[in-house]
């Protein structure tokens, strides 16, 4: 099963250079996933972005920020686990070594879930 754990960011917390403790433990918790073979990708992301949308076969593109939007997916990582409890687990893990903030976890589909594959 993949999941797609993200950070989130309502601009509530200032963004401040990660300790050097904090880039120690968060290499080693990336280095042991990646071991072990469950860890696909990871990054940040520009909190801005660009918006896309498509209506009546007109596509809009538009600029961030936005200011309607309550909160900006600022990180990822794209794991490979057994179950959706491992895939939780992880992302304990990852908060314990960050501290204070938010994010969301989603089941990844791809072709090879569909049924009768």
């Amino acid at each position: 099963m993949r999941f797609l754990m993200m950070t989130t960011e309502d601009g509530s917390t200032p963004a401040t250079p990660p300790s050097e403790r904090l880039q120690a433990e968060m290499g080693a918790f990336i280095a042991e996933m990646s071991k072990a073979g469950v860890l696909l990708a990871t990054g940040g992301l520009e909190p801005q972005g660009i918006h896309i949308a498509s209506k009546d076969g007109k596509v809009t593109v538009t600029d961030g920020p936005y200011s309607e939007a309550k909160e900006a997916v600022v990180g990822f990582a794209l794991i490979e686990v057994r179950t959706r409890e491992e895939a939780i687990e992880l992302s304990k893990r990852f908060w314990q070594i960050v501290g204070d903030g938010q994010g969301v976890i989603k089941q990844v589909f791809g072709p090879e879930d569909q049924p009768g594959q």
